[in-house]
């Protein structure tokens, strides 16, 4: 199943039209004779079958077309642009049976036509026997672009500047080396994920908003792309980092003008990497992803990617309410001035109207020295949470749905809940058992499921740790984590061949050739999610050998 299907499957087809395979006017599909009318697919939108006598884009626009004069017709005023640019922004569905089966049947979708018809040909490849294939719809467009490893983000930001509004699918290449094709492509998305959380640029949250001893960071392997670099690491996900007001108008005024073109350049990337079916590796909190979709965020948002600063705001707010409580009781003031937090006074705790964490941030004008008390609590809470989920961070989101939608429609994402668009964009994680990884993994070229290096190499993959596994993805198909249905889902499927050694054929016993292929490194051809693995000795030697290749073959793309 492909990247969309896998993802969207039983989701509700809300907006979603379907498409037909061609044909030819007698109506059988192209190829097949008369004989073969049985084993025919049938294409339906909205319950109703498409016409057999025109083009699968003929029967696109017709049926659109007819769906738009019946809204007109009904009084809808919600119809789509006339300049046709929902038939790549749109998430689109193709519904297909065989003519003679209930039970037979399937669908596909994806954002925008030729996505959703590229991967119904695809999953009718995979899924199909030659007599069965009916779909042909050619290959995707393809844009070709060259970047420096060294400079990923001020190379991103001009190949997405160029080509985001194209259709086109982009593939990647680095300056100075071989690699080509899905591998190279996948990585880029990995690498610029990770540079987009590079702490000084200024975008996300942290425990210290310049980078101090106390955040808590990870460094990228030494041989990546400009050395080693601090990344903020927040174990809620990503959310931006508020910026005053009046920062355009301050010394920090060009410094935010970058944050903002920041913002704009990953809603560009992730609307194209959503387009393209690609993955990336950047771990937004799903208070973020909300925002995304439209949605108000309030005090109770803030716990979901600050716990301990939500909690502390939550605590207050009860102090507010039990205040709030006793003057409506008509309570002395003594008895609003006992009301604690955590055993000291409010004006103890010596808050100003600044944002914590952030003293550059002032609430207030002419307030910034003012100390907190009982009585302007509640002011100085609605003003924390308007600068943390609100004015402090609205120019970065709007910043950053100006991208997206320089791509496709951001309200094309409706149909998802924060969790399954996170699913989307960034892929899932699951629990690898070796009998669920013979399913979905190949065999060939000197390997069986039974053979002992493929034993040894299963039970390898399900002790891998969380982050193991998060290496070995990246270095077998260039992206940390595995598309919506996970390794089912990986296209092309996961193959493992035998790697014979360069100095095998001087070995004239099995013992010898097994010595030799302990000498040896495991490699990949990412673009075809294919591992060459040596047939070590034992599997202590598989795993060290492994867990060596993973750490230290990053950072290029060479002949192996």
């Amino acid at each position: 199943m492909s990247f969309a299907a896998a993802a969207m499957a039983g989701l509700a087809s809300v907006g979603s039209h379907g498409i037909r395979g061609s044909r030819d006017r007698r109506g059988l599909s192209l190829g097949a004779s008369a004989h073969e009318r049985s084993k025919k697919l049938v294409f339906t939108t909205g319950g109703k079958q498409l016409s057999k006598h025109l083009t699968v884009y003929q029967a696109m626009q017709h049926q659109v077309v007819h769906d738009e004069d019946d809204e007109e017709s009904l009084g809808g005023a919600d119809l789509p642009n006339d300049d046709g640019s929902h038939f790549w922004g749109d998430i689109f569905t193709i519904t297909y049976q065989k003519a003679d089966n209930e039970v037979d049947k399937g669908s596909v979708r994806a954002f925008g036509l030729s996505q959703a018809l590229n991967r119904l040909q695809q999953q009718q490849g995979d899924n199909s026997s030659a007599t069965e294939r009916e779909v042909r719809v050619g290959r995707l467009q393809r844009q070709k672009v060259r970047v420096s490893r060294n400079r990923i983000l001020d190379s991103a930001a001009k190949v997405m500047e160029m080509f985001s509004t194209q259709k086109a699918v982009l593939e990647v290449e680095y300056f100075g080396e071989v690699g080509t094709g899905l591998g190279p492509t996948l990585e880029f998305y990995t690498l610029l994920s990770h540079d987009l959380q590079r702490v000084g640029l200024g975008l996300w949250r942290s425990d210290s908003p310049h980078g101090s001893d106390t955040l808590e960071a990870k460094k990228l392997d030494s041989n990546s792309p400009g050395g080693a670099r601090n990344l903020i690491q927040e174990p809620l996900g990503l959310f931006p980092r508020p910026w005053p007001p009046s920062t355009a108008a301050s010394s920090e005024g060009s410094k935010f003008f970058k944050v903002i073109e920041y913002f704009r350049l990953v809603g560009r990337v992730m609307a194209k990497a959503l387009q393209d079916g690609r993955l990336l590796d950047l771990p937004l909190s799903t208070t973020f992803y909300k925002l995304i979709l439209g949605q108000e965020l309030d005090l109770y948002d803030i716990l979901s990617f600050d716990a301990e600063f939500g909690k502390i705001l939550q605590e207050l707010q009860i102090l507010v309410e039990r205040k709030r409580f006793l003057e409506s009781c008509s309570s002395s003031n003594q008895q609003i001035e006992d009301l604690c937090f955590r055993g000291a006074s409010v004006e103890d705790l010596c808050l100003e109207f600044t944002l914590p964490g952030y003293p550059d941030y002032v609430l207030k004008e002419g307030k910034e020295n003012t100390v907190v008390s009982i009585y302007n609590l509640e002011e100085y809470i609605s003003l924390v949470v308007d600068a943390t989920v609100k004015a402090g961070i609205m120019r970065q989101v709007d910043a950053f749905k100006t991208g997206f939608n320089q791509v496709f429609d951001i309200s094309s994402l409706q149909i998802f809940s924060p969790q399954e668009l996170d699913y989307l964009i960034c892929g899932r994680r699951e629990l690898w058992e070796p009998e669920t990884l013979v399913e979905h993994i190949k065999f060939d070229h000197g390997y069986t499921s039974k053979s002992p290096a493929i034993v040894n190499l299963l039970e390898i993959m399900t002790e891998f740790t969380p982050e193991q596994q998060h290496a070995f993805c990246q270095f077998v198909t260039s992206a940390p984590r595995l598309p919506p249905g996970g390794l089912s889902a990986l296209n092309p499927k996961l193959t493992i061949v035998r790697k014979h050694s360069s100095t095998a054929a001087n070995t004239s016993n099995a013992a010898g050739a097994m010595e030799t292929a302990d000498d040896d490194l495991p490699s990949v051809m990412t673009c075809a999610n294919y591992l060459k693995l040596p047939p070590y000795s034992t599997k202590e030697v598989m795993h060290k050998k492994l867990l060596y290749a993973i750490n230290e073959g990053q950072g290029s793309f060479d002949l192996s």
